[in-house]
């Protein structure tokens, strides 16, 4: 074969290798294009722009535009995009149930009278390119459940599911939207609420609702997002009237209220106008939806804003604490000096002590309060007068900051505080605070206070001791008196004194106890009523057989509240020891005697009964 020959064969071959590619594999496969031939109708979706339904003289027009369906005829409004989209479906998958041929009709024109077609009165026509000709609409058929259909005027006649029928044979306000707006309630940033007590300005701020007028305050966000909602997802009962001409009828021409809805670089909004209650549905109100220029009927429930006032939107909370950019914590009591803790990956330090270990369990349970913790009366929305309620020298002040280590673009190194707390004069049960340069005065619980330790021995962590027990080398327990243990070069506990057996179980309890001691909290600065002059308990241990690492526990008095009072030397502070650990300290040591056995009435002795077994060695 010459070499033109074989390239002239390649160049056919590619050619039809590219008609099938672009031609052949755009049709429907062989399941689909079995599907398309018992269907009604065949149309693309994405290119059908607009349906049209006549029913006798009345006329539907519906229209997509953005995507989304709306009214044209009879009137303008936002379609029912859920009736609209079920309507599509079933002209979709509308399947034939038998076909008349066109050419019998053509032989016998009157069967179109029989089968309702020749003067049909309902048909269907679908907008866009490609679609088929217009759908006509008969009687019902003899088969239960269908009707007589024609797609075109010269087209075979089917017999088909009424479905199609059902979705259309509709009034004009059943094609209507009976949710109020599209507009959903996280795309609203900004709210305008008029009532005859005044006019309120909502805005949203990040991820958080502040009040703008009449006053500047942090708004609840859940309150106004409940409001908000009122709206966004309110339903329709009736549709009543377009808005224009008299609007006197339904209270609307001077409404008893309102509210604005504004989305993102939204300059108009949509305005939710509310009139009077019909005579008939007393549950009902007027309203008037300028973003759909119509006047409907809600349910009575949205009067409800009508009443709505700054404080019923306020945030209730005390401060927001962002934890995600919190790494430092002051404290400052006058008298007490300032304590500053620090935040270390996911624990808490005391950064004005050394850096030393914090107890993040007490630091994280603050913040919680503090985060959760409501204010139980707004007291000024002016602070005038901060003397008067002990803000101008306060008691107590938390500053709550951000810290960088390092210049950045962002921000410069250091400390920077994003919210501060300070608190005046106790009042009964509450006591007067204030936020930051907020120009407000709330007042709190006054036991808040009791939960934010101005000590800084109080933050320290409540870890007592860390070793194992197999680490103590010597062991002394003195009430009132001494028991000292020491271990042999066998690791046995023997007395330093004493020929007494050992109760080894009892030591070890004392050790599992005494080598991970952890407190209960921290009391703070160690004063006389702890009990330490005359202590009830003391116990010295070392963890080396030079005895030079000695630790030394002391328990003092009763707390009241079934607890004790304990300090180590190791750490500054009194610290509270629960009642299981002191039991355990308490453990005797001396290993009870072993029962005699019974004697018989023949060897018997007569005698004193053995005295009961001392928890100490005998010297």
């Amino acid at each position: 074969m010459k070499t033109k020959t074989t390239l002239l064969l390649l160049i056919v071959a590619v050619a039809v290798g590219l008609y099938i590619k672009l031609y052949e594999s755009k049709g429907p496969n062989t399941e689909e294009a079995k599907r398309q031939a018992g269907n009604v109708v065949n149309f693309e979706r994405d290119a059908l722009e607009g349906i049209v339904i006549q029913s006798g003289d009345d006329r539907i027009e519906l229209r997509k535009q953005d995507q989304k369906w709306r009214l044209e005829a009879p009137f303008k409004d936002q379609a029912d995009g859920g009736a609209v989209e079920n309507l599509i479906a079933d002209l979709d998958g509308w399947q034939k149930f038998d076909s008349i041929l066109a050419s019998e009709i053509a032989r016998d024109k009157a069967r179109l009278d029989e089968y309702g077609l020749s003067k049909g009165k309902l048909k269907l026509k679908l907008l866009g390119k490609g679609m088929p000709p217009e759908i006509t609409f008969g009687n019902d058929a003899a088969f239960q459940g269908k009707i007589y259909v024609r797609v075109g005027e010269e087209n075979d006649v089917f017999i088909a599911a009424q479905s199609v029928r059902n979705d259309i044979a509709k009034k004009p306000e059943d094609f209507r939207d009976r949710k109020l707006t599209n507009l959903t309630t996280a795309q609203v940033t900004r709210a305008l609420v008029k009532t005859a007590a005044g006019e309120m300005e909502l805005e949203k701020k990040a991820d958080h609702w502040e009040i703008v007028k009449p006053l500047r305050a942090r708004g609840d966000d859940q309150k106004i997002a409940d409001l908000l909602a009122q709206i966004t997802t309110a339903q329709i009962q009736q549709f009543v009237a377009e808005d224009r001409g008299d609007l006197r009828p339904y209270g609307l021409a001077e409404p008893r209220g309102s509210i604005t809805l504004f989305a993102v670089d939204d300059k108009t909004g949509q305005t939710l106008q509310i009139g009077g209650v019909p005579e008939k549905e007393k549950d009902q109100v007027y309203v008037r939806f300028t973003a759909r220029n119509a006047v409907y009927t809600l349910p009575k429930k949205i009067e409800e804003m009508l009443g709505l006032k700054p404080a019923d939107l306020r945030d209730r909370h005390l401060v927001r604490i962002d934890t995600n950019i919190l790494d430092r914590i002051t404290i400052d009591a006058p008298g007490k000096g300032k304590t500053v803790l620090a935040r270390k990956d996911e624990n808490w330090t005391i950064a004005s002590r050394n850096n030393q270990p914090a107890n993040s369990g007490e630091v994280n349970r603050m913040l919680d309060l503090l985060k959760t913790e409501q204010v139980t009366k707004f007291v000024e929305d002016v602070a005038s007068d901060l003397p008067k309620y002990g803000l101008d020298k306060p008691q107590l002040q938390v500053t709550f900051s951000s810290f960088a280590s390092e210049n950045t673009p962002e921000s410069t190194a250091g400390e920077h505080p994003f919210a501060t707390i300070t608190f005046g004069k106790v009042d009964g049960d509450n006591v007067f605070a204030r936020l930051g340069d907020e120009p407000f005065i709330v007042a709190v619980r006054r036991s808040l206070l009791d939960n934010i330790f101005a000590d800084p021995l109080q933050w320290q962590e409540l870890a007592i001791f860390r070793f194992k027990p197999d680490e103590v080398h010597k062991l002394t327990v003195t009430t009132d008196r001494e028991s000292a243990l020491v271990r042999n070069e066998k690791k046995e506990w023997t007395w330093v004194k004493g020929t007494e057996p050992i109760n080894t179980v009892n030591v070890q309890s004392l050790l599992n106890t005494l080598t991970v001691l952890r407190a209960v909290r921290w009391a703070g600065v160690t004063t006389p009523a702890h009990g330490f002059d005359k202590p009830l308990l003391t116990i010295t241990f070392t963890t080396s057989p030079d005895d030079k690492s000695v630790h030394k526990l002391v328990i003092g008095a009763s707390n009241g509240a079934g607890m004790w009072f304990a300090r180590t030397d190791e750490r500054e502070g009194t610290f509270v020891l629960s009642n299981p650990d002191l039991n355990a300290f308490k453990l005797p040591l001396v290993a009870a005697p072993s029962p005699s056995p019974v004697a018989s009435p023949m060897t018997a002795p007569s005698g004193t009964p053995s005295p009961a077994a001392s928890p100490f060695p005998k010297p």
